[in-house]
């Protein structure tokens, strides 16, 4: 989709969701402005907590995103950390899609990003570990990196 016509679907977008503000209907105009509006938030099996996860979802709820949930993990085992996450999501009411995916993270981060439409920006727990299943990925794996096409948060740990 080229930039105009992005520019004219989201003005289409504004000027529904303005209608049905108009009418009082402000759920309805809140779910059509934020459809495009989207959070990732990628993690790796074993190194999802709460920190991050609350940063995640704390921002969605501010800035009315959707939250998009990168998993990675080669048994495909869930967290047991981020199936608790999934739960208070789903009681503050914070839509979120998970994807679950195995192999490097990073790479998988610039892949869903690519591929998807309206990520404002990613977010990661901080890792030494991030290149763990990135192998003989090299300079491609590192220019792809710097252009990344978001801004990348990663949250450290508490000190």
């Amino acid at each position: 989709m080229n930039k105009l016509a992005r520019a004219m679907k989201g003005l289409e977008n504004a000027l529904a969701a303005t209608s049905f503000a108009e009418e009082g209907e402000f759920d309805t105009a809140r779910s059509i402005m934020k459809e495009d509006r989207r959070v990732l938030l990628a993690v790796r099996r074993g190194q999802a907590d709460r920190k991050t996860f609350r940063y995640a979802v704390n921002t969605c709820k501010r800035i009315g995103a959707h939250l998009d949930i990168l998993y990675i993990s080669p048994s495909g085992e869930m967290d047991p950390i981020l199936e608790e996450c999934l739960i208070e999501a789903k009681t503050e009411g914070i839509d979120y899609t998970l994807d679950r995916k195995c192999g490097c993270l990073k790479q998988e981060i610039i892949d869903y990003v690519n591929a998807k439409k309206g990520i404002l920006f990613a977010v990661t727990p901080s890792s030494d570990t991030m290149d763990a299943a990135c192998k003989g990925k090299g300079g491609r794996l590192s220019e792809a990196w710097r252009n990344l096409r978001c801004p990348l948060v990663v949250v450290a740990d508490g000190v």
